[in-house]
């Protein structure tokens, strides 16, 4: 690929790698992660520097891991211990969305001639008529992430004078799915700065930005990552004939009472003053009928992606119980008034019905089972390895966990029962200090030379591997959360030791573009490929002038 590359500009350099990794499929968990790694180790072992020191470029391969996946990395040696790491990952979503333009949607040539011809979107066809597109599954999300740092890598292989302190690249697996890869890299991470002694300056991850409203150009900078939970409620309710259905207690009203309070709730969402902030939304609600009956539901499951900045799993969790004891509270109101209804108009006696619901949290259960002297520990244990054998979600997992508490509790009451499942990502941002001062003067910079607007924020608002480069949680903090995650170790088991001693301050200055994981994706090559890497290339190297 060097051959191919050499005597180029960095920007003919950037869009070409694009375009070869376009052309390669790499689907988050499928083979195609695998071979992506081995293509961007064979290109990064073209260039001369690492032709010299192969032992600079290296694979991880992934414990454990079903596809047999693995992380790429590439090391640059300058003065002294001072080190940058830049990062991005390999995989994208499917291409279940191109319909029937599935063969070309790889094909960034043919999808810019369709898309040129295409009038029922001219934002759309304009653009691709302007030759200034790039088009693809993945050009956005982030193949021409990729492309970038290897640009610059290629670059800073070149001219290591440059760099006071090194240079880490690391190219990784799966972070559309459970972000195995960038897990998996911290070890790694640990063993170069206790073998090396390198000191972790800063990170750049290049993750993709767009405009958020029509006519926005601003390119957004972010200083750090929001995180993630995924709360979830399993609630077991008391089944009845549908014939007398207000004998019983639905478990899908208390869902729908759960769920019209936090989906797309704004009030719930932290309040961070200029910054793109995201409510919670129902990602999974389901009842546990297999087939059609008269029998109302016995069960019903739900869960939520809850985006936190600086809410802790603490305050969720108590947030969360108080809603569902609310919703609980509404629904028995509901159902007594429905069945006073009911006795009337037939002309009735007064019944002995009770519609109450309690509220529990997973580490609640375990107690409350443990003080009737049975084994909760064991039941969760056995419940994720039977189930292991036929589901291979991890949230599955998890519901089949706390059904398993649920049916050992000889009471067998109705319950709510709250707790977290996968995945967990904990935010983190850079607050002052002098990274965020040379980051600020190396915009301000750009700004004069290009013309382009940066505005700078906290959160980079959607997932990202960033987000297990560091954990300022107390161990208050851990131990709530792996109490009432099942599991916790076995279905995503989090290395938060090893992210508080690596503590790596998180930049993310990404690819711009539009259409992120959808089939009109496509990337704008004059500031991605144009400004872009220059930017990172300068504040590289004003990160380690300045430590």
């Amino acid at each position: 690929m060097y051959a191919e590359l050499q005597g180029l500009t960095i920007f003919e350099q950037a869009e070409k790698l694009t375009a070869e990794l376009i052309k390669r499929d790499s689907y988050t968990n499928t083979d195609g992660e695998r071979k992506k790694a081995e293509f961007i180790k064979e290109i990064i072992g073209t260039f001369p520097y690492f032709k010299t020191r192969p032992s600079f470029c290296w694979e991880q391969k992934i414990e454990a891991d079903p596809f047999s996946r693995k992380n790429v990395f590439a090391f640059i040696k300058g003065k002294g211990k001072q080190t940058i790491l830049y990062h991005a990952h390999f995989d994208t979503v499917g291409i279940e969305d191109y319909g029937t333009l599935k063969p070309i949607a790889h094909d960034p040539d043919g999808l810019q001639a369709f898309f040129a011809q295409y009038e029922a979107d001219m934002e759309l066809c304009s653009d691709a008529r302007s030759g200034e597109w790039l088009f693809g599954r993945g050009a956005l999300d982030m193949q021409s992430g990729i492309a970038v740092h290897l640009a610059n890598l290629l670059y800073f292989s070149e001219h290591p004078e440059e760099l006071d302190g090194n240079l880490l690249v690391l190219f990784n697996a799966d972070e559309e799915g459970q972000h195995t890869g960038i897990r998996a890299a911290l070890g790694e991470l640990l063993r170069l700065k206790a073998e090396h002694g390198l000191q972790y300056r800063a990170s750049i991850n290049n993750d993709f930005i767009s405009p958020l409203f029509d006519g926005d150009s601003r390119k957004y900078i972010y200083a750090g990552t929001a995180g993630k939970l995924l709360p979830c409620f399993y609630i077991a309710g008391r089944e009845a004939h549908a014939g007398e259905s207000l004998a019983g207690l639905d478990p899908t009203i208390v869902a729908s009472e759960l769920n019209l309070r936090i989906s797309q709730n704004f009030n719930l969402a932290e309040k961070v003053e200029d910054e793109l902030i995201l409510p919670p939304s129902c990602l999974y609600m389901k009842d546990d009928k297999k087939s059609y009956d008269v029998q109302t539901a016995v069960s019903c499951k739900l869960y939520f992606n809850y985006f936190i900045y600086n809410k802790s799993p603490v305050e969720l969790m108590k947030e969360l119980k108080m809603i569902a004891m609310e919703a609980c509270t509404d629904a028995e109101r509901r159902l007594s008034e429905s069945y006073e209804l009911y006795r009337r108009t037939n002309s009735l006696p007064r019944g002995g019905h009770d519609w109450g619901m309690e509220v529990i949290t997973f580490s609640e259960m375990v107690h409350y089972l443990d003080g009737l002297g049975l084994d909760p520990v064991k039941a969760v244990r056995d419940s994720i390895k039977e189930a292991g054998e036929y589901e291979n979600d991890e949230r599955m997992l998890a519901f089949a966990a706390v059904e398993a508490l649920h049916r050992l509790d000889p009471e067998k009451k109705p319950r709510a029962i709250l707790f977290f499942a996968p995945p967990f990502l904990p935010a983190n941002h850079i607050e002052g200090g002098i990274i965020l001062s040379c980051l600020e003067e190396v915009l301000r910079e750009e700004e004069m030379l290009t013309g382009e607007e940066f505005k700078l924020r906290k959160y980079f608002p959607y997932l990202s591997d960033a987000s297990f480069l560091s954990y300022s949680g107390s161990d208050n903090e851990i131990g709530l959360l792996k109490q009432n995650f099942p599991a916790m170790d076995k279905l995503f088991p989090v290395p938060l030791g090893e992210m508080k001693t690596l503590n790596i301050p998180s930049l993310n200055i990404g690819v711009y573009g539009k259409g992120g994981h959808k089939w009109t994706e496509r990337v704008y090559k004059p500031y991605t490929f144009g400004i872009l890497p220059d930017l990172i290339r300068k504040l590289t190297v004003r990160l380690l002038q300045s430590g």
